[in-house]
């Protein structure tokens, strides 16, 4: 499983706050989004889970 960011990201970094190992914000077309880093997702999954969580507008989901 893999964590994915759909298009309601509002670019706040709760997620990259939450769990800097997995999300990082970045600048995709004129926006600032977060994107998620290749990492070892089932090591972080309970800080992913946590960021799954924070999102204020429910961007993060496991694929």
């Amino acid at each position: 499983m893999k964590p994915i960011v759909n298009d309601s990201c509002i670019g706040c970094g709760t997620c990259e706050a939450v769990c800097p190992e997995v999300f990082k914000m970045e600048d995709k077309d004129d926006r600032i989004i977060a994107v998620v880093q290749k990492a070892d997702y089932k090591t972080n999954k309970d800080k992913v889970d946590e960021a799954i969580t924070a999102c204020p507008v429910q961007a993060i989901s496991w694929e």
